[in-house]
This record gives C-alpha cells, structure tokens and sequence, in this order.
C-alpha cells in the first residue's frame, strides 16, 4: 500500500507521517490513511508519508505487507502530524529501542502528535505521555495505567486530546480520530463529505464512549451529576432542562451546569441530546417503529428534530442508519412483514429525509 494521492509533491501541503512497524495491525494504519486521502478529494492538501524505521516494507500482524514511502530520513524537517499506529502485543513494539527513539525525533518535529490503539504505549515509552491523559484500546487500558503510571489513562473515550497529544481507542477509533484531524483543519463539511464517502459515521466526538455513554457515567454514585445522569437515562421523555434538573437535583441551574461541565467535560444540554439519540438509535436497531414514533419515544418530540440530531451527530438520516444496523441486530422475517404492513412509510421518512438535506444545506454558512 503506497500513499500520497492526488498531486502529493506540490507546495504548501499538510505533511503527516504515519509510523509503520512489523507486527502493526493493519486498521491503524489503512483506517487513518483512507480518511486523509480521501480528504484530498474534498479540497484538503495532506502529502501522507508511510515510513518504517529500516525504509523497508513492513508486515501487518494480518500478515498483509505494507508498502511505506522510505524511512524518517526521507521525511521533510518540517511535519504537519505524527502518526503511530499499534500493535496488539504492545510489549515487543517498546521493547524496539529504534522504534521509539524514532518516534521522540518525529513529535519534535511536528506541532500535532497522535495514536492509533496500542500506539499510545509507543508515545509512553517515548515520554510523550507524562502528565497527560490518554486512551488506548478498553481492553489495554488498565495494563497501559500499570506500565506508564505517569500516564492518566481515560478508559472509555474514543479519542483524547491532551495539548498536541491527541490518542486514540482501538482500532476503528482511528478512522474516528482522522475524521476529527480533518475537521480541525478544514471545517466540518469536509469532514463530513469524507465521511459520507467512507459510508462511515461523522462524527463520534471524541469524548463519546468506546461503548455506552449513558451505562458507563464516570461520575461518583449519589453526586448531584450523577443523580441528573440517571434522571436522564431513566426516561428520556421528562423535562430535562437545566432549570428541571436543578430543581430536582435541590441545586441552582448555574451551580449544576458548572458541576456538570467540571465532572462530564460536556453541558447538560448536551448530554440530554445524546443520551436521547442513544435511545434512538436502539429503538432503530431493535423494532419497526415509525421515525415519528421513535423521536417521541426517544425525547426529541418531533421527527424533525430527531432528524437534525442524527445529520449534526452521526451525518446520516435515521432511516440509513436503521438500514445499516437493523439486519444485525432484528429478525428478518418481522422487517419484512413491517414493510408490508406499511410499504409507504419507508418512501414518506425517506422524502422528509431528504427535504431536511435541502433545508440544511440551504441554511449551511
């Protein structure tokens, strides 16, 4: 696999060197690398440079090899973003004493450095992470925490931003973090194009759970925050206005949006959306409700605005996304007797669906 893309060797261009290793599991670096370049088709500039520490390919832990640019010699002085990408079995990565050396070089070098996975024990090993939180894939967190102490390890999000550290989950999360770099540096529209393109979500914002935001509050049980979490999550339908939960919760609206912004990282405001949108989406995967049903049973109280929640969120229509997970996780034969049932409503959500495209498009700055 060679990178680059269209028109690479001009001026001007983003510069992002992605560190390839033996033993590298291939999504780390296939997922990053086709959202960037896929970027370039959508009025970014980035000149994506695979290189390895010996400048020879490398082999993925799939056993699929991987054509790289050279090695970090051939790299510019000057880099836009460092990427590292994982390997599973973590311990043979930062025992590569040349590995490691090389990825201190590259981040001094660059103004944005980033993982991809077990790549965050790679920028440990190199010191990049003393002091700062940090994900990794959920099932190495803990061991990522026993190695690094130095490290505050965050279990759950997808993504953490810590300076010009920027960290990854596992995986997939990756594709997740490339989507968040293009929309830092060419706006949301690009990133959602991009998106649209890869027929991937845009966008999971980075603080988003690796699962479920709403089963896993990291909140203290009995907190003022907590006890709001839950009210939430516990009917989705009530009044959550700030003023509501702060009447409920025996505190002032100003005093439970600063706990909740100090304990969450998030408003909530924010929270009750998407903790409603969560809903959502599982009344989509799990049953054959009408959209308009699903809004009122979610929260959102109109198909309209659980329509524009799903486009700002997730950049799909409810309707795609309930064709995307429905197989997966429904019985066949009921979706097929629903679409009987009412073979008419599939064809009125996806019209309003694309009316709601016109009229965000027409309000688009």
């Amino acid at each position: 696999m060679r990178a680059g893309g269209p028109g690479a060797g001009r001026a001007a261009r983003h510069v992002v060197a992605l560190l390839a290793f033996d033993g590298v599991q291939l999504l780390d670096v296939s997922g990053p690398a086709e959202v960037l370049t896929t970027a370039n088709s959508h009025g970014a500039r980035y000149d994506l440079r695979v290189v390895s520490p010996t400048g020879h390919d490398v082999r993925t832990s799939s056993g699929v090899r991987v054509g790289v640019d050279g090695a970090p010699s051939d790299l510019p002085r000057r880099i836009g973003t460092l990427v590292v990408p994982g390997r599973r079995d973590w311990r043979h990565a930062v025992a590569d004493t040349e590995l490691v050396g090389l990825t201190a070089a590259l981040a001094a070098r660059t103004p944005r450095i980033t993982s991809v996975c077990a790549g965050a024990f790679v920028l440990a090993e190199a010191g990049l992470l003393d002091g700062r939180r940090a994900a990794t894939h959920w099932e190495l967190a803990g061991e990522l925490a026993g190695a690094y102490p130095r490290v505050r390890v965050a279990e759950d999000p997808l993504f953490v931003r810590d300076g010009p550290v920027v960290t990854s989950a596992g995986v997939t999360a990756g594709i997740d973090l490339a989507l968040a770099l293009v929309e830092d540096d060419h706006g949301a529209r690009v990133a959602r194009s991009v998106a649209r393109e890869l027929v991937v979500f845009m966008a999971r914002p980075g603080g988003q759970s690796q699962f479920s935001r709403r089963l896993a509050p990291e909140t203290a049980e009995g907190s003022v925050v907590r006890r709001a979490m839950d009210a939430v999550t516990a009917d989705p339908t009530e009044d959550h206005s700030v003023d509501s939960l702060a009447r409920r919760a025996g505190v002032s609206a100003r005093h439970l949006g600063r706990l909740f912004r100090a304990e969450t990282g998030t408003t909530a405001g924010q929270y009750v959306e998407a903790a409603r949108l969560e809903a959502a989406q599982a009344l989509l995967e799990a049953g054959s409700d009408s959209v308009e049903e699903v809004a009122r049973r979610a929260g959102f109280g109109s198909s309209e605005s659980l329509r524009r929640a799903f486009k700002d969120q997730l950049g799909i229509a409810p309707t795609v996304y309930r064709a995307r997970f429905r197989s997966t996780t429904a019985d066949f034969g009921e979706a097929d007797r629903t679409a009987a049932a009412d073979p008419g409503e599939a064809d009125r959500t996806a019209a309003a669906d694309h009316e709601e495209d016109d009229r965000m498009a027409a309000a688009a700055p």
